[in-house]
């Protein structure tokens, strides 16, 4: 592995990605890097610049879905050593791209600190939910980020303030390669009032959305003024099937991968989806899954 001396230790090749994506689908990564600093981030970021390697970048592996034939570049998973650490002080606090939102969750709720409890039951992990704005009915994660700690395709690093960032519905202004952490002023709060919060979030959750399956969120994004899974379930299509993905019968926009399920059923699936929801109602969903 000359083209990775001095980063063995970090660096996979062939590695299965089904155990790295909440599908639990999809090809082999040819290297799969999970570099535990930014030091080390830069020099695998160097090494693939110079030999010309495409870089992908994972964090839980929620809202992701792999092609069966794998990826032919580099996935870089930021979910070890420094990318995972959580320091708080008070009311900010800065998390690396790789802790767990659900479990940053519920310690802020220990913590008597108030903002993020609208992620409860969200999957991810924080570098994946800045990434795209995650959130839901109950907020999104960008009203309460400070600033986010950023690195380029060519290793430059650097800070994104509040003031330079846009959030939008799913998705923000960042541009840069790789998410390093962020920064989230949150509000002093009763810890029983966050934590009755979050409990009321995550039974509505379980009870509209299929949690307990596997799945990788909202397949598509709602059009404005529209509700995706209520369209999917006005085209008739809860319970469709192809081979062994099928539209969840509990929420219409949640695609549920049994157990040998292919990717390909999976994007079968999709196009299925689509071209009923236009012909029914003439409206083009946009994904909001992203696809490799």
């Amino acid at each position: 592995m000359k083209l990775f001396d001095g980063l063995e230790q970090i660096v996979k090749t062939d590695e299965p990605l089904t155990g790295h994506t909440w599908f639990g689908i999809g090809g082999p990564a040819k290297y799969f890097i999970t570099p535990e600093t930014p030091e080390q981030l830069t020099q695998v970021v160097g090494r693939c610049r110079d030999n010309e390697i495409p870089m992908h970048v994972i964090g839980s592996g929620a809202n992701l879905l792999i092609d069966d034939n794998g990826v032919k570049g580099a996935v870089i998973h930021l979910g070890q050593g420094r990318f995972k650490d959580v320091s708080i002080d008070r009311p900010a606090i800065k998390a690396g791209a790789g802790a767990d939102m659900t479990k940053l969750v519920l310690r802020m709720v220990r913590e008597g600190l108030s903002g993020l409890e609208c992620l409860a039951g969200v999957p991810g992990s924080v570098g994946g939910c800045v990434k795209m704005n995650a959130g839901g009915a109950f907020g999104d994660i960008g009203n309460c980020v400070e600033s986010v700690d950023v690195m380029t395709a060519d290793g430059e690093t650097f800070t994104r303030h509040k003031d330079d960032l846009a959030f939008a519905y799913r998705s923000t202004n960042i541009a840069a390669k790789f998410i390093l952490g962020a920064e989230f002023r949150l509000n002093e709060d009763d810890p029983h009032r966050v934590l009755k919060l979050v409990k009321q979030i995550w039974i509505y959750k379980k009870n509209t959305q299929p949690l307990a399956m596997r799945n990788a969120g909202c397949v598509f994004k709602n059009p404005r003024g529209l509700s995706a899974g209520a369209l999917i379930d006005r085209a008739g299509l809860k319970s469709k099937r192809v081979g062994g993905a099928v539209v969840s019968e509990k929420h219409a926009n949640f695609i549920i991968a049994e157990p040998g399920a292919k990717a390909s059923d999976v994007m079968k699936l999709i196009n299925v989806i689509r071209e009923t929801v236009y012909k029914k109602f003439e409206v083009y969903l946009e994904l909001e899954l992203e696809v490799w």
